[in-house]
């Protein structure tokens, strides 16, 4: 089945049987982390890894796949893996090409958008709850005051304030942590 194929698969809603045809690119991508030091558990995570990339790239409306699925996986994982064993010399960063940068940087994206997923999760339940009444279900101050029985909705309002900044304030401690 050719990219095209996949793509459209993609676009129509078909997303298991587009993933069933771009794990026949796993071996490939598993020979890339054995030959680099990492073991078939490493080359598992990486390539996982990589799908959750793509998949959240093609969800862009903005986003272009300029080569072929082999191409992209393969090189998203490369950089995943390098990434993770932290071999990347300036020169080499310097050196990479228009497509290579857009690839790691949807690597670095991702890392990001990881590290803000577990600083959420290591909020507290009273928090979690608050921000996804504000941000996922866009209810009013005045609504989830209601909904956590708060007194008012400048309590409400103050909570959500409180919940943001300890969030950031764990992001920032992973982020530093991951550096």
């Amino acid at each position: 089945m050719n990219d095209q194929n996949i793509l459209k698969l993609f676009k129509d809603g078909q997303r298991d049987k587009a993933f069933k045809k771009l794990y026949q690119l796993y071996p490939k991508v598993e020979r890339l982390i054995l030959s680099k030091g990492g073991t078939k558990q490493d080359a598992s995570d990486v390539f996982q890894e990589a799908l959750i990339i793509l998949n959240r790239n093609l969800e862009k409306s903005d986003f272009k796949l300029t080569s072929s699925f082999y191409t992209y996986l393969y090189a998203v994982s490369r950089f995943i893996w390098k990434d993770t064993q932290k071999k990347f010399s300036k020169e080499e960063l310097h050196n990479l090409n228009d497509t290579e940068v857009e690839y790691f940087h949807s690597v670095l994206e991702e890392k990001k958008y990881q590290c803000a997923e577990r600083a959420f999760l290591e909020l507290g339940a009273r928090c979690r709850q608050l921000l996804q009444l504000f941000y996922h279900k866009a209810m009013s101050f005045k609504e989830i005051a209601k909904v956590m029985q708060f007194k008012s909705e400048k309590i409400a309002k103050n909570q959500k304030y409180k919940c943001l900044t300890k969030a950031k304030d764990i992001y920032r401690t992973r982020q530093s942590i991951q550096s």
